[in-house]
């Protein structure tokens, strides 16, 4: 588990009624499946995808002292895949919802060629645009990431503590920002 000095003081400042949330962030990396990298990845894309200045920092700053060699490659992806997954989210879950034939089979015509060129390795960032995914609810994109995880080699374990670490990010961005 990494040291969160950042995450740790701004954890501190939620109210008490989230108290179960400042647990909840002070156990967010505790699960065994995931690297330091991967973790932080994943929390650092959910805090931007949910446009959260305040964690964003925290982890950044986290990302940093915990793996400064590759906190920049991190970093990169997890703006890359909060990006990518802010306009597929919204796009996939469209076609999904509305249920019609004639929308699932035109062609998306959307660039994305970043998920096959990570700065990172390809489960890092399948694991930060499936948490990205869950977040967003969009059924068609959990499936595709956690499939391509799962080809990857990449452990349930290891995809279900990616989505634990989203549903944190989301709850704390609650009383955060």
């Amino acid at each position: 588990m990494p040291a969160t000095p950042a995450l740790d003081s701004l954890r501190e400042t939620l109210p008490d009624e989230l108290k179960d949330l400042r647990l909840n962030l002070s156990s967010i990396f505790g699960g065994e499946h995931l690297t330091a990298e991967q973790a932080l990845g994943v929390a650092l894309a959910a805090a931007r995808f949910d446009r959260c200045p305040k964690l964003t920092e925290a982890f950044e700053a986290d990302l940093q002292a915990a793996c400064p060699d590759a906190a920049a490659a991190v970093s990169a992806d997890a703006i890359a895949a909060a990006g990518l997954m802010g306009m597929n989210t919204v796009y996939y879950r469209f076609r999904h919802m509305v249920g019609k034939e004639s929308y699932s089979s035109r062609p998306a015509r959307l660039r994305m060629t970043r998920i096959a060129q990570p700065a990172t390795d390809k489960a890092t960032f399948e694991l930060m645009s499936l948490g990205c995914a869950a977040m967003a609810g969009c059924e068609a994109c959990i499936q595709n990431h956690e499939g391509s995880l799962v080809k990857l080699g990449v452990s349930e374990d290891a995809c279900h503590d990616a989505v634990r670490i989203a549903a944190v990010v989301r709850g704390a961005i609650t009383g955060l920002c």
